[in-house]
């Protein structure tokens, strides 16, 4: 899966607005909204921001594996 479906798949999940990304990521709703629809490519800073966001790992954000695995382990 492209990495931008994959980062709307998974804000639709989680019940957030383009405009709440947009906020999280310090950008304008316009240019969530491209990076959504593959138009521009997502700054690596953001893509570590939405990793972070989600507790999920760059790998499943990014489309490289379709196993959600948590960014961060629990001890």
């Amino acid at each position: 899966m492209e990495y931008y479906k994959r980062i709307k798949q998974v804000r639709l999940q989680h019940n957030e607005t383009q405009q709440q990304l947009a906020a999280l990521l310090e950008t304008s709703q316009q240019a969530y909204l491209k990076y959504e629809k593959g138009i521009n490519e997502m700054p690596i800073r953001r893509i570590i921001k939405l990793c972070q966001h989600y507790n999920l790992s760059a790998d499943y954000l990014l489309g490289l594996t379709d196993e959600p695995k948590p960014l961060y382990i629990e001890k």
